[in-house]
């Protein structure tokens, strides 16, 4: 079975999360832990990306009070419309 590109954002989340456990141990040699750490970077480098480009989608998907499309910020504080001040 061929393994895919890239993995969901959940699974590389949770992938990464069992990599900085596994690092925060301290019990790992250092080939190993290099080895997950660069794996970690890969991962995290991946998340962002994959969040990036659902904040762009977010982006693109949102309404202004017309009714009408367009691109806004991206606010994720509690409260926030999107609309800038």
């Amino acid at each position: 079975m061929a393994k895919k590109k890239t993995d969901p954002f959940e699974e590389s989340l949770k992938k990464l999360q069992a990599i900085v456990e596994k690092m925060e141990r301290g019990d790992l040699p250092l080939e190993d832990a290099v080895e997950s750490y660069t794996e970690g970077i890969r991962l995290a480098q991946a998340c962002h990306q994959k969040l990036e480009e659902a904040e762009a989608r977010v982006r693109m998907l949102m309404k202004d009070t017309e009714g009408d499309w367009k691109p806004v910020p991206f606010d994720v504080s509690p409260g926030g419309t999107g609309e800038e001040d």
